[in-house]
């Protein structure tokens, strides 16, 4: 059996942990909102400004989520990965990219025109090397991601992972993000698709 011992939420304005609100700023863009977030939280990472907003939803989300909820000393750092999805994969910086080529193309633009550099974000922010894999996907498929984490978990390919969907273009964003964990803690629920539409929804 494996567990969710943690979920985080970022959606149009609000941020919230384990279904608890933590901060609101409706009235900000997507880009004003993110940063409003990171100060909100005291964060301290410079690099968090040079990440495009798929990667500072997703890296804002995963602190969120692990803040106080997860014990790194207990794993090794391939024992921790991810499994994430969304439905526009990099578009909303493949946009901003082909602005770019109409003048001069921006090498700063063009390494984020792949989506799984957010989870690259995550990893080096954490010190993560585990297994990691980001799926495209019409919608939210819970089914589909516990399948994926499950196996990881089950076969001992890793003892954590975070999971969900992250994604964002223009304005119109939403991260839900579950960590899953072997080991049952304070408030766990068990790790299945219904546990996470649950949360998502």
């Amino acid at each position: 059996m494996n567990y969710i011992t943690a979920s985080s939420g970022i959606i149009q304005g609000k941020v919230s942990k384990n279904g608890q609100q933590l901060f609101e700023n409706k009235d900000a863009g997507a880009s004003d909102f993110l940063l409003s977030v990171y100060q909100h939280f005291s964060l301290n990472y410079p690099k968090f400004y040079k990440m495009d907003n798929l990667s500072k939803l997703g890296w804002l989300a995963s602190e969120v989520l692990l803040r106080d909820s997860f014990d790194q000393s207990k794993y090794q750092p391939g024992e921790v990965g991810l499994v994430l999805a969304n439905r526009n994969s990099s578009l909303d910086d493949d946009i901003k990219y082909y602005e770019t080529v109409k003048d001069i193309a921006s090498p700063s633009l063009f390494v984020y025109t792949l989506p799984n550099i957010v989870i690259g974000e995550i990893c080096i922010r954490n010190g993560f090397k585990g297994e990691h894999a980001f799926y495209i996907r019409e919608h939210f498929d819970a089914a589909f991601i516990a399948g994926q984490v499950n196996y990881l978990l089950d076969n001992n390919i890793l003892r954590a992972c975070i999971c969900g969907w992250v994604d964002i273009l223009g304005d119109e964003y939403k991260a839900v993000l579950f960590l899953v964990e072997k080991q049952k803690s304070d408030n766990a629920v068990p790790f299945s698709a219904e546990n996470m539409n649950v949360v998502f929804d």
